[in-house]
């Protein structure tokens, strides 16, 4: 009496109820767990009662996925993400090591230790990079004979500041992996003899880039005979060759000549002559398929020019800071290189290159969707050849000309049809100019200005009422805040920093300031480095991973 029915031990109503008693538990102690010092324990009941305590040994639900799922789905992490998700369990930890095929390691001495453990968990690895502080002693030949040893199906190997390295090791390197297809070396120490065994025994490779590689050099002695570098077997398949900051840089003439299948090439900031190197590359190609060819601060003229207009295929020329270049060799290779579509030029302010070579562009280049202009002064003649007949021009940018005014605006917004991004830098335009892009350009969706005096912050305004979809950048703020300092300083006419709106590849060029004033022109110089980034650099390279290639 007064005592309620019995109910089965497996009845569902039991089960709910024990449910929710559970789960009111849990949350009850997580939200209070904070309050209850010291925490009290109920003494443990003598049955175990399999529907009140929790399962807490549970199976594995990924025990299901096969191990290439679990891997694909591993490849789609981050990397930081993928670490964590090797501590879960040592399956985790098997697959996510076995799936990893890019893996980039601080090389100095002290990870020598640890990398035969390393390498036998990451036993899959087919891209490589090693890369040393300049202050730290980097891996030494033994150490990359064992990589080599355990990434035999290595296809990417990239060298950075690993000054430990010498010919042998990358010699013996080049033998245990033959499969390599692109090599990428920075601030090293080892020379041609260790080059030369890459270039012969990776008959496979495709892609090699170099830049400041002190073992050729020759420590500084005149006498001593540099040892050519190439073609060796590897120069039938290469496709790219990346030179930069060398001081014996033609020592990779007969590589460059030698390379039959050579789509890519670029030559930065490498001492030494090069016409003739460039001509006798395209001499010796009769179908010669470079596609990209970037020139920039190396000694080269209308000669080298001239020879490189024999590539009928080329598709990409920058040429950058080439003080010897002319009208003359602009228009060889634009009469004859008809399938241009980016060209990048740098006329360095020479006055050398102008509307007659870019004339020529605009005749012959009807494909021409990226074009950059710095350091040149065209006028509307050129400009409205280049806008009447390159109809799929979609990328433009003007820097550091002093004749591109309101006019040449005019001429841009009403024949560009096609144009889709603009960036005008250190022109004298004004707010007029600006505005003749509202009923021009019916393509355009987005505009960057930097460093054009008179253009104020109301025509920005005035742009986005008339076209709302219309992106515009206006640093017109910064530029008054450096003039407010001038000023401040005593010195507000004066020419600050000079930035040319500069390479395109590379970084910002920095010209000296013309006069000093003590401590007011060392802040406008600080000012105005913050303030000066390359805009042409940026935005351009934004575009062209945007745009068609």
């Amino acid at each position: 009496m007064g005592q309620s029915p019995s109910i089965p031990a497996n009845s569902p109503e039991l089960t709910r109820h024990h449910s929710r008693s559970f789960s009111f538990t849990t949350r009850l102690t997580s939200s209070t767990r904070k309050k209850q010092t010291p925490m009290i324990h109920p003494p443990s009941s003598p049955t175990h009662d399999p529907l009140t305590e929790p399962e807490y040994n549970l199976p594995d639900p990924t025990s299901d996925i096969p191990d290439e799922c679990l891997a694909h789905i591993f490849q789609s992490l981050s990397s930081g993400d993928r670490k964590r998700c090797s501590l879960v369990c040592k399956r985790w930890l098997r697959v996510e090591g076995q799936s990893r095929f890019r893996l980039s390691l601080n090389s100095n001495s002290e990870i020598s230790t640890h990398l035969s453990s390393l390498f036998s968990r990451f036993d899959s690895v087919t891209k490589l990079a090693l890369r040393c502080d300049r202050r730290s002693i980097s891996i030494s030949d033994d150490d990359l004979v064992l990589i080599s040893l355990h990434c035999r199906n290595l296809t990417r190997l990239k060298l950075r500041g690993c000054r430990e390295l010498t010919d042998l090791g990358i010699t013996a390197f080049a033998k245990n992996c033959k499969s390599l297809k692109k090599l990428s070396c920075g601030s090293c120490v080892f020379g041609a003899k260790g080059l030369n065994a890459v270039l012969q025994h990776c008959v496979l490779l495709e892609e090699i880039s170099i830049k400041r590689l002190r073992g050729i050099n020759n420590d500084g002695d005149s006498e001593a005979v540099s040892e050519p570098i190439g073609p060796g077997i590897a120069a039938k398949s290469l496709k790219s060759i990346c030179l930069k900051e060398l001081y014996n840089g033609q020592l990779f003439g007969p590589l460059i000549v030698g390379s039959k299948n050579l789509r890519t090439l670029k030559l930065i900031r490498c001492l030494g002559e090069w016409d003739r190197v460039l001509e006798l590359m395209v001499s010796n190609n009769d179908n010669n398929g470079l596609v990209e060819i970037h020139l920039e601060r190396i000694q080269v003229t209308d000669f080298g020019l001239s020879a490189m207009s024999n590539c009928a295929s080329l598709e990409i020329l920058h040429l950058v800071k080439t003080p010897e270049c002319t009208n003359l060799g602009i228009v060889s290779m634009a009469e004859r290189c008809k399938l241009l579509r980016k060209v990048h030029i740098d006329g360095w302010r020479t006055n050398k290159i102008g509307d007659e070579g870019l004339s020529a562009l605009g005749r012959n280049c009807a494909n021409l969707q990226e074009l950059v202009l710095i350091g040149i002064n065209p006028t509307t003649l050129s400009i409205e050849v280049i806008a009447s007949n390159c109809r799929n021009l979609e990328r433009l940018a003007l820097c550091s000309s002093e004749t591109i005014g309101d006019v040449e605006m005019s001429c841009i917004a009403s024949k560009c049809i096609a144009l889709k991004k603009f960036c005008i830098k250190s022109c004298p335009i004004s707010d007029n100019g600006l505005e003749t892009l509202a009923w021009g350009c019916p393509k355009l969706v987005k505009i960057k200005v930097k460093k054009c005096r008179d253009v104020t912050r109301d025509v920005v305004e005035w742009l986005r009422e008339r076209r709302e979809s219309l992106i515009v950048n206006l640093d017109v703020d910064e530029i008054e805040a450096v003039d407010a300092s001038a000023s401040e300083a005593g010195g507000g006419n004066e020419d600050i920093v000079d930035f040319q709106a500069a390479e395109i590849e590379g970084g910002t060029s920095i010209q000296p300031p013309i006069r000093s004033n003590g401590r007011g022109s060392l802040f406008r110089a600080k000012l105005s480095f913050l303030f000066g980034r390359n805009i042409a650099a940026c935005a351009l390279r934004r575009w062209s991973s945007n745009g068609n290639q």
